[in-house]
């Protein structure tokens, strides 16, 4: 995964921890953060032991000097009016001081979290109230703790900024995907592991991510252009809109009189994930890198800080440049590169084995893949241009992975002989075949103990070698699945905040992915929705076992007439799909359509299996 060892690294290089050490004024102690009901939602105590020794063996040297790194936490100054509270959760709360209150970029995922944070600042700072909210893009960990920060009742007249396409991407990623990406999630984040020397060191990006409330007030202004200029409490801010960068809806933004630079998380302390272990739309590597060539000139010499969404600030004007085309160059060179080999007949696998980063890029402590990997990068990139498929058909029709398991332990002479192999190829140190192996073991006899625990004992040796935080916490969680059954799922990104952000169209599509379509093949029903408020009639139909529907205006009658129509409030809806009954809506029509069509609707598994069948 890289050309240069553990020994030739930077050690002497000091400056990441001098910046994230500047500026600091007081601590949240203790670090913890609790729910209503007592429950803890994020301990940043839990990551002391990574400041009280040098590196165990059970980690990776450098991946642990990037956990003590993130860990730090409570209120820095980054410059005048300009302040940050991190390790409070995943990402970091900014806050910009104006005439009467202040300004918060990104308020964390959880309310709980950033009402701590909050609290934090004005502890320090004084009682100032929140004037403004901006998003700086449409990922959970920037918009999920806005109730913490603006409590219902609080919004009035407070303005709410975020990029164009924000509310759309925000909740689609949580809602169309969000139960199988949450529970990839909790491996890629390891919230299940102990926080330990041979447990959860972090994510690489940040230490975890909290549990508590995931919350979202949606925009009020959105930022549309590059160069858009915004006044938000006497504050002047000039943004950058940088789309399908790190975020299908993310931007960049200057605070001219501040010569502070916010970058989102569009460059970071550590190689980024063109795709995520949980799962996403593939990034653009590409534009990414343009995006950040664009920044360079585009803010020009306007600033002497910047600061992002995760880690800590860059101070001088010669060193964020430095920092910046760095990153920039990072992008291009993984892009560039993967589609140089793949048009060379290369696939995905075979990119990423072969990928060396320049040495100069291997070497800054930035660049290093802690939170992405040059190896699953090169195999993103492959993935957004050329697909699942590598153009062998012999991966064309392959069976499914329990058939394939049990052909393999089949060809391997039997349970017991596939065990032996499996053991002598970790033995031998091929941790990696080992794993293969194993796996296929464990899918051909999900029962076998033996054969699950030694497999578990590969995966501990494979994430406490790795330097990605990421790929240490997917292994570790996967070895304690294996042992100990799956987990509960704590985070709930379907909440009822999340549905009322969420507009009528994707509301009906976050029914239609969850219609049980061989169920539903033989039904047909048509009903139409007039929402009130929405000013839309939405019909909708199910045929086929598919569920489709179209907006149009709410006077506009199609035909063939509805089964049933509904007239009703966005809020009514809401009650309806919550299963809340037809209380107060006007009904036309047969009511039986509507107690059939989400008979229909199925409850995805929160706690699917994903190491065994």
């Amino acid at each position: 995964m890289t050309a240069v060892s553990r020994d030739e690294l930077p050690v002497e290089d000091r400056i990441d921890f001098e910046n994230a050490d500047r500026g600091f004024i007081g601590a949240l102690v203790p670090g913890v953060v609790r729910d209503g009901e007592g429950r803890v939602v994020y301990d940043g105590d839990a990551y002391a032991f990574l400041n009280e020794g040098g590196c165990p063996e059970t980690a990776h040297p450098s991946l642990w000097r990037q956990a003590g790194l993130c860990a730090r936490q409570g209120l820095y100054e980054v410059t005048e009016g300009v302040y940050q509270v991190r390790g409070l959760d995943l990402s970091n709360m900014t806050l910009v001081e104006g005439e009467r209150g202040v300004i918060v970029v990104d308020p964390l995922i959880s309310a709980e979290c950033a009402a701590a944070a909050l609290g934090l600042y004005r502890e320090h700072r004084g009682e100032r109230p929140v004037t403004g909210l901006i998003y700086t893009h449409s990922h959970g960990d920037h918009f999920g703790g806005a109730r913490g920060v603006l409590p219902h009742g609080t919004e009035e007249g407070v303005p709410i900024l975020a990029p164009a396409g924000f509310l759309e991407h925000a909740v689609s990623e949580n809602v169309y995907a969000g139960n199988a990406m949450v529970r990839r999630a909790s491996f890629m984040y390891g919230d299940r592991l102990p926080k330990a020397p041979d447990g959860q060191l972090g994510a690489g990006l940040g230490t975890t991510t909290s549990t508590g409330t995931i919350t979202l007030i949606a925009p009020t202004v959105d930022i549309t252009r590059t160069g858009q200029e915004e006044t938000v409490d006497g504050v002047r801010i000039v943004f950058q809109l940088t789309p399908g960068t790190e975020a299908p809806a993310e931007m960049n933004f200057l605070f001219p009189e501040r010569r502070a630079l916010c970058l989102a998380e569009n460059a970071t302390h550590n190689m980024h994930n063109i795709l995520t272990l949980r799962g996403a739309v593939v990034r653009d590597a590409r534009i990414w890198s343009r995006y950040l060539d664009e920044a360079i000139d585009f803010f020009d010499d306007a600033y002497d800080v910047a600061f992002a969404s995760h880690h800590w600030p860059t101070w001088g004007h010669d060193n964020i440049i430095r920092f910046l085309a760095e990153q920039r160059d990072l992008y291009a060179y993984m892009h560039d590169q993967t589609l140089r080999m793949l048009n060379n007949g290369s696939t995905g696998p075979e990119i990423a084995e072969e990928m060396r980063l320049p040495p100069a890029l291997d070497k800054s402590w930035h660049a290093r893949g802690y939170y992405g990997s040059l190896s699953h990068n090169v195999k993103a990139i492959y993935q957004r241009y050329m697909g699942w498929y590598d153009g062998n058909p012999a991966h064309l029709w392959e069976h499914p992975p329990v058939e394939l398991a049990r052909r393999y332990v089949d060809l391997a002479g039997g349970t017991e002989w596939a065990l032996a192999k499996a053991r002598a190829y970790a033995d031998e140190g091929d941790l990696r075949f080992a794993a293969t192996l194993l796996n296929h073991l464990v899918f051909a006899e999900p029962e076998n103990t033996e054969a699950k625990e030694t497999l578990a004992n590969v995966y501990d040796s494979l994430g406490q070698g790795s330097e990605n935080g990421t790929w240490r916490n997917y292994y570790l969680t996967a070895a304690l699945e294996l042992r100990q059954g799956a987990g509960r799922v704590v985070i709930d990104t379907a909440n009822a905040e999340m549905a009322s952000a969420l507009p009528v169209s994707m509301l009906l599509d976050s029914l239609a992915v969850r219609i049980d379509g061989p169920r539903a093949w033989d039904d047909h029903l048509t009903i139409d929705l007039v929402v009130t408020d929405d000013r839309h009639r939405h019909r909708v139909n199910l045929h086929n076992g598919a569920l489709t529907h179209r907006a149009m205006p709410v006077h506009h009658t199609p035909k063939p007439h509805a089964g049933l129509t509904l007239t009703l409030t966005k809020a009514q809806l809401l009650g309806v799909f919550a299963g809340q009954g037809l209380t107060g809506v006007e009904t036309d029509g047969d009511p039986e359509l509507l107690a059939r069509l989400f008979s229909y609707a199925s409850e995805p598994d929160k706690s699917f299996p994903v190491v065994t069948p």
